[in-house]
């Protein structure tokens, strides 16, 4: 059988030429300016590929993530939700990145263990998500806050 040059993978690093099989994808997942120094993808590399831009769920979609996946209540969930929308304002302004939907299930999971919940939020989205004594201190506010 013929093989077409498209069917071809190589792996430069190895010098070995694979055969793909005829379903063969490739799906990466990749966030543009993310440790962009070490990681970037050249821009010839880029444009073989098709682009989807996720973005954070809405509010509610996000609160229901939040109540299944960490066990909480809904009232709970809203407030971990409501944080992180105040936190991701903050991003570009102090902090490099807001708080993910993976830092809220996170802290949902220590708040069902039984964790008090500015301390779950202290473990799961303040102490990780910066060095910097002032911005630590203005989020633990915001936390403080939600729970008051």
């Amino acid at each position: 059988s013929d093989v077409c040059s498209s069917d071809l993978l190589p792996l430069d690093r190895k010098n070995e030429l694979l055969r793909a099989h005829p379903d063969f994808l490739l799906v990466i997942s990749y966030n543009p300016g993310y440790q962009r120094l070490l990681k970037d993808l050249k821009p010839s590399t880029k444009q073989r590929f098709v682009a989807i831009d996720f973005h954070y769920p809405d509010p509610d979609a996000e609160s229901d993530i939040v109540m299944h996946e960490g066990g909480i209540d809904r009232d709970t969930a809203q407030a971990l939700v409501r944080i992180a929308g105040k936190m991701r304002h903050l991003k570009g302004h102090g902090l490099e990145e807001g708080a993910s939907t993976r830092m809220l299930v996170y802290a949902a999971t220590l708040i069902a263990r039984g964790i008090a919940p500015i301390t779950a939020c202290q473990m799961a989205l303040v102490q990780p998500i910066s060095d910097d004594a002032d911005m630590l201190d203005a989020l633990s506010g915001v936390v403080s806050s939600a729970f008051a």
